[in-house]
């Protein structure tokens, strides 16, 4: 079997706009081969998002969801194409699964690219100085840093957080399900999360697990 690189990865997920489990998935199906694979999502319906990603997407649904009695609340505004959809069980129910997300994995900005320059430039002088003094050799520092910053996206960027309901899949690859069920763009565009008495010391080592209990319960 073709060894699956990180770059045929990526490379996949661009032009498909499919999950990076689905796309590493999909190329050990087909042995590696690019095109194979293509077809081979477009045949699951996964790489349906990347056709509507120019679309405009201008109705939708802002979310309320508020857990522990008002102890945590968060709105998130959710887009589609046309009203009718956003009347869709199925649209309203992803956009129920996403502000439970937020209110549960406490994400600070919805997709990377919101992320300032500042602040990932001030985390990369953290992370240096902590392998630093770790005793890392310098030559390897930089890739370890860039490594860590991947996990710090994935901690702060809704989209690229494990879903609370299937740690296998990330969010966006949760919307891009939906959109390929649905048939419309879909665009989480922004969220606010409150905590009351944010700031002070509280109990947040089973907040997650919490929020994962009501979802099955």
């Amino acid at each position: 079997m073709a060894e699956i690189s990180a770059s045929m990865v990526k490379e996949l997920r661009e032009r498909t706009g499919a999950g990076m489990m689905d796309c590493k998935k999909a190329l050990a199906e087909v042995g590696g081969d690019m095109e194979k694979a293509i077809e081979f999502l477009r045949e699951k319906g996964l790489a349906a998002a990347a056709k509507k990603a120019g679309r405009i997407a201008a109705e939708g649904i802002v979310e309320a969801y508020i857990h522990g009695g008002g102890r945590i609340g968060v709105l998130v505004e959710i887009n589609c194409e046309t009203d009718f959809v956003a009347k869709n069980e199925d649209f309203r129910a992803l956009a129920k699964d996403i502000a439970m997300q937020i209110a549960a994995a406490k994400p600070e900005y919805v997709r990377r690219e919101e992320v300032p320059a500042e602040v990932i430039e001030k985390e990369r002088e953290i992370l240096r100085a902590q392998a630093l003094n770790e005793g890392k050799p310098e030559k390897i520092v930089e890739k370890m840093v860039e490594g860590r910053i991947e996990k710090y996206y994935k901690e702060v960027c809704l989209l690229e957080q494990p879903f609370i309901k299937d740690s296998d899949k990330t969010v966006q690859q949760v919307v891009n399900e939906a959109i390929a069920k649905i048939g419309e763009k879909i665009d989480v565009r922004r969220f606010t999360r409150y905590e009351m008495g944010e700031g002070l010391q509280k109990r947040q080592d089973d907040f997650a697990a919490e929020v994962a209990a009501q979802i099955k319960g």
